[in-house]
């Protein structure tokens, strides 16, 4: 039986159609074999890294130095071990800002190799409306791995950092559970409501107590609520006209429902904001607290059980149950301690823009103010939701 080596090809250079082809027809007239191949280009430029297997005396030498003449490019060769390396699965490492300077990026990625894990791949997923890119990472202890980097993005104000596990399960996800208040929304529902009443400043108050944690919700979204009483609808009406989206909420929302996401939102607010957000968005399910509304008028008083903390997680649980789809394999994104219960019930729970005390508990953080940010942390990439978005306006 002949001998074989395997040969590692390197081309490099200005890329254009029928390199890769025709340096396949080179190989195949050698009687190489094909081992792996990995190719990338970035701004017209080319970079191809072809193992392949070929017979020992065989010389590929002068057919190879004579394509990369030929096609204009540079080529180099190493003999290397012919039994691939076995890779365990690795993290995949998210990062985005702003701009993403040189001095972030070296703090991110020598926090990887503090970690003793190594980059394999580095992808650009957007430039717009921030710079993210995803990182491959190997070998090295995970839970290192995860404090070093975010060590790095506390050290780094404008640095964002995501770590999921590589695999299948990054991959399958199903179902998305939104908080409203400061996450699909810019306002808080109750401070709409408390500015037609004339009582913003208390309620504010009172709403950061509450947010932060120092306060048990239900008693406080009772005592704040009762200052709404004798409010008539019409102050519903135009609270909900001042209704502002986060930037990159319908984005979001449409490219999910685009993928085939369940999107659901559950909400420490009201049902009179929330069930217009379903409607106008699209969203497969909307909860939130109802509100007593009697000739025309707040109460001050709740209809049925409140939507807090706990309920939030139950919710998220009955959602998927409902949907057929595994906990594994859903999203939870909030800003509040109303929201760390569901956090930690989902498969991946985004901390957006959220209190200090809740991006240490969830499994990753975005700081950035545009909710679609959320999609490059799921894989997705800005061309594929632009063209998305392109083939949808043609069609119409």
């Amino acid at each position: 039986m002949t001998e074989r080596q395997t040969v590692l090809i390197r081309v490099t250079g200005p890329d254009r159609p029928g390199i890769t082809a025709t340096l396949m027809t080179v190989l195949d007239d050698a009687g190489a074999g094909i081992d792996d191949i990995e190719q990338i280009v970035i701004r017209g430029h080319l970079t191809l890294g072809i193992a392949v297997d070929i017979p020992e005396g065989r010389d590929l030498l002068k057919e190879v130095l004579l394509f990369g003449w030929e096609q204009g490019v540079e080529v180099d060769f190493e003999v290397i071990s012919d039994t691939p390396n076995a890779i365990e699965p690795g993290h995949v490492v998210t990062l985005l800002g702003p701009s993403l300077s040189p001095a972030e990026l070296a703090d991110a990625t020598g926090a990887i190799t503090a970690s003793g894990a190594n980059i394999n791949r580095i992808v650009r997923l957007s430039r717009y409306p921030v710079m993210s890119y995803e990182l491959l990472v190997h070998h090295g202890d995970g839970q290192e791995l995860r404090t070093n980097l975010m060590r790095a993005a506390a050290a780094n104000p404008g640095l964002d950092v995501a770590i999921q596990r590589e695999g299948l399960g990054r991959r399958a996800k199903r179902l998305v559970v939104l908080d409203v208040d400061s996450t699909l929304i810019q306002d808080e529902m109750i401070e709409l409501l408390a500015f037609e009443a004339g009582r913003l400043e208390e309620v504010s108050r009172i709403t950061a107590d509450a947010m932060a944690g120092s306060l048990d919700f239900e008693a406080s979204l009772r005592s704040r609520l009762a200052l709404m009483a004798g409010l008539d609808v019409e102050a519903i009406d135009r609270a909900r006209a001042r209704l502002r989206y986060t930037p990159g909420a319908r984005t979001f929302i449409r490219t999910l429902r685009r993928l085939g996401y369940t999107v659901a939102i559950v909400s420490g607010g009201f049902t009179v904001f929330t069930d217009r957000l379903r409607d106008d968005l699209g969203i497969d399910h909307a909860f939130a607290n109802e509100l007593e509304i009697v000739d025309g008028r707040i109460t001050g008083e709740l209809l049925g059980p409140v939507v807090d903390r706990a309920r939030k997680a139950e919710l998220l649980r009955e959602i998927a149950a409902t949907a057929g789809i595994p906990l594994g394999q859903t999203v939870a994104v909030g800003d509040g301690a109303n929201d760390l219960d569901m956090l930690s019930a989902a498969g991946l729970g985004i901390a957006f823009n959220a209190r200090p005390m809740v991006q240490e508990a969830a499994d990753t953080a975005v700081t950035v103010p545009y909710l679609d940010a959320i999609l490059f942390v799921l894989g997705i990439k800005r061309e594929e939701v632009e063209a998305a978005d392109a083939s949808d306006s043609t069609a119409t």
